[in-house]
């Protein structure tokens, strides 16, 4: 059954127009649409005029490139998705936390930010009356048997690292189970974009991630275009993936260096730090920015790309792809490496999708899923790299798929190069329309990012929703420690290299 109502990526709509199914018609449509193969981008609620708190479903369906919506409106309590859909089991958790709405039967209830709710209650944890808060804000799983032990790690780290706690659950050097607890930034930004969009939004957006700025700050200039009826010049369109795509480059190779130094070969890792700035360098020429800020704005982008420097960058880009061909190189031709590097970590393809696995993580478990090619917006819509995936789902196969997509990133920019024609690269965006609705997709490289938006009646921003890939990918690295020695942890965490502060919003 299906009572959503269907959307490409970036269409606004009225409000109105989004359904509001009853709960029980609600919940099987989630439930019928991800046995379809559809999966769960976004999940979240809002507050309605009236006062009530709404929820809101954005389902990915890949193959039709279509994103369908469903609400409903709970109550304070409504039978839980995730016993039968374990895509949902954060998104749930992250409702009652801010909202105060108990999703009935769901297996693991703790809260997963530890902040203060939107709502004016105290949030719903499991088991607990007011008085007993905090008890289950410290509660992990437990184990008990003969020689099983916990070790706890973070979540203050060695260097300059965000806080995470990670903690395993352990017979001998075997891992049975990693559980792993985040929030503990309180960063609040997307309660600060309510009421935007204003002079700080695109700064919010632009840190969302500080290693993912061009995908967030797309994501968040293709929403607030789409309210205001802007049409960006194709100029644009191909500056901006242009920024993505070096974004990728410089981040794929760095992973792929650090993965190398976490198995001691140092000729990739140190190789393949200094071509890493090479990328980001060649960000800085296009904008003036390494990590590409002040560059993407609602309309286009800030600075054009003059003959004169596309011919310097492209100068600088062939060079830095023939060294970082040679670096990567090493790692395939060292039997040692990928010793350390095969059979470990592995996330079974069927694992993946039940869990709702995005970008490299699950291109590398043979899931072909790609927003660029299953939601092309921009300069994506004429020009599209293959999707780029490996069967093995192990450390191997998140490794090697970078490598493919820094190839096919680079064929990507080539042709960008040779698209690049003179035209307008900023356009201004109007008042953004009322009480209207908006969804974006982008292939950062760490995987979908997915922004949704609602505006009042003012045409200012009511509810901005961001989901990063690291939201959709954290379980899959707990899976892959199932059964692997812990000293394999910071290799297989490596693989992933998820977000501390895309999650912690």
């Amino acid at each position: 059954m299906s009572g959503g109502l269907l959307l490409r990526n970036g269409e606004a709509v009225a409000a109105t127009r989004l359904p509001v199914l009853p709960v029980p018609e609600w919940r099987e449509a989630i439930l019928d649409a991800v046995d379809g193969r559809a999966r769960i981008s976004s999940l979240f609620g809002h507050r309605e005029p009236d006062g009530r708190v709404r929820l809101t479903a954005v389902l990915a369906r890949d193959a039709a490139s279509t994103l369908e919506v469903l609400c409903a409106d709970p109550g304070d309590v409504y039978p839980a998705l995730t016993p039968e859909c374990p895509q949902a089991h954060l998104f749930e958790r992250e409702i009652a936390e801010q909202w105060a709405i108990r999703p009935e039967g769901h297996p693991w209830f703790k809260p997963v930010r530890f902040h203060r709710p939107l709502r004016d209650v105290e949030p719903v944890l499991p088991e607990c009356a007011a008085a007993e808060i905090q008890p289950c804000v410290t509660r992990f799983f437990r184990m008990d048997g003969d020689e099983i032990h916990e070790v706890a790690v973070g979540p203050v780290h060695a260097g300059i690292i965000e806080p995470g706690h990670f903690r395993f659950q352990c017979h001998g050097e075997t891992v049975f189970h990693l559980e792993i607890s985040l929030g503990y930034q309180h960063r609040g930004v997307e309660r600060a974009l309510v009421g935007g969009p204003d002079a700080r939004s695109i700064h919010y957006a632009e840190t969302l991630a500080g290693d993912t700025t061009i995908g967030h700050a797309t994501a968040y200039s293709q929403a607030i275009e789409a309210l205001a009826a802007c049409r960006v010049p194709a100029r644009a369109h191909l500056l901006r993936a242009l920024a993505l795509e070096l974004e990728r480059l410089a981040n794929h190779t760095g992973d792929l260096g650090a993965l190398a130094a976490d198995v001691g070969y140092l000729p990739t890792s140190a190789y393949c730090g200094r071509i890493r700035g090479d990328f980001l360098n060649l960000t800085a020429l296009l904008c003036g920015s390494r990590f590409g800020r002040r560059f993407v704005r609602p309309g286009g982008v800030t600075f054009d790309l003059e003959a004169a420097r596309l011919q310097e960058m492209a100068g600088r880009f062939e060079q830095a792809m023939k060294d970082v061909t040679v670096a990567v190189n090493l790692l395939w031709e060292t039997n040692s490496v990928r010793a350390r590097f095969e059979e470990t970590g592995i996330v079974p393809e069927q694992a993946a999708l039940e869990i709702g696995l995005v970008g490299p993580a699950a291109r590398a478990s043979g899931r072909e899923r790609d927003a660029r090619v299953d939601f092309p917006s921009g300069a994506y819509r004429f020009i599209q790299p293959p999707i780029s995936t490996a069967p093995g789902g192990d450390v191997q196969a998140r490794a090697y798929v970078r490598w493919l997509e820094i190839q096919r990133s680079a064929d990507f920019i080539r042709d960008v190069f040779k698209a690049m024609v003179p035209g307008e690269f900023r356009a201004a965006p109007g008042p953004l329309k009322p009480e209207s609705f908006v969804v974006t997709m982008v292939e950062g490289w760490r995987g979908e990012i997915c922004h949704a938006a609602l505006t009042d009646e003012r045409g200012r921003l009511r509810r901005y929703k961001v989901v990063d890939p690291s939201f959709h990918n954290w379980f899959g690295l707990a899976l892959a420690l199932r059964g692997q020695p812990i000293s394999d942890f910071p290799l297989c965490n490596k693989s992933f290299n998820l977000s501390y502060c895309g999650h912690d919003l």
